[in-house]
């Protein structure tokens, strides 16, 4: 049987524990360095400081994950981490995460969204000024292996 396509309805929910093998693949084969350890998701499916949601389609084909952070004491959401299948780059799968993110921020009464991205991610960057982020700051030397990271804030 042939998967279905991508292009179906994307889905985004809260993950859950049975998730976790698809987090843990599209972690390690997303990123080479700075990498969510099963552990560290584990923990973060129950926490209160974090949300992970997984977009799907067509009853749980795995698309790709985001991960949000939210710290007491201020009304900033940051997000942590988003990756995708190879499958659905460029399919609106991002796309849906992001908003999945900025509704959770306003769930919980945040006023902004903010995020880091590597400086040579243009494919990143072009989607975050599309979805309106603007870009407040830089870090030098920001990632494991020493390249710089963007920052970026939307208002929500």
């Amino acid at each position: 049987m042939r998967p279905a396509p991508v292009t179906a309805a994307v889905r985004v929910r809260r993950a859950e524990v049975s998730d976790l093998d698809d987090l843990v693949a599209l972690e390690e084969s997303s990123f080479a360095q700075d990498r969510l350890s099963r552990a560290q998701y584990r923990k973060h499916l129950d926490s209160e400081s974090a949300q992970v949601l997984v977009a799907s389609a067509n009853h749980r084909r795995f698309l790709g994950t985001a991960v949000v952070f939210f710290r007491k004491g201020t009304s900033v959401a940051r997000l942590y981490s988003i990756a995708t299948t190879p499958q659905a780059q460029g399919k609106g799968v991002g796309s849906a995460l992001i908003e999945a993110a900025e509704d959770a921020g306003r769930a919980r009464g945040c006023r902004s969204l903010r995020l880091e991205v590597r400086k040579d991610n243009a494919v990143a960057i072009r989607l975050y000024e599309r979805l309106g982020y603007a870009r407040i700051g830089e870090y030098a030397n920001y990632y494991a292996d020493g390249a710089d990271a963007l920052r970026f804030e939307k208002l929500l």
